[in-house]
């Protein structure tokens, strides 16, 4: 298993900037975990690497859709699995698909 990584940004700028680095760096199957209190910055970090996957649409946080989806160089799942209480709640969305699928999963 690899190491954890912790990223500190200061501002909305810095973070779009560490997630579109990142972002360019990512392969289909990659999966990026995000913590953090509301308002830390989570979907701004899902933007910068939407940005890096040439998507250009609006980025939303998925809170009540569980699982938004982009098409860009390559797919972007990006999820918020807060809401659910127990792994097969998670299962049952399907997750296993995106996570072994063909594009970037970001799940916060």
């Amino acid at each position: 298993m690899k190491p954890e990584t912790i990223l500190l940004t200061a501002s909305e700028s810095e973070t779009l900037d560490v997630a579109r680095t990142l972002g360019k760096t990512l392969n289909a199957g990659a999966v990026v975990a995000l913590t953090g209190d509301l308002g830390a910055g989570k979907t701004v970090f899902a933007q910068g690497i939407a940005e890096s996957l040439d998507i250009r649409e609006q980025i939303t946080s998925p809170t009540f859709t569980l699982i938004n989806e982009y098409r860009g160089r390559l797919p972007l799942y990006h999820m918020d699995l807060y809401r659910l209480d127990s792994t097969r709640e998670i299962e049952d969305i399907g997750i296993v698909d995106y996570l072994y699928g063909d594009g970037v999963c970001v799940i916060e």
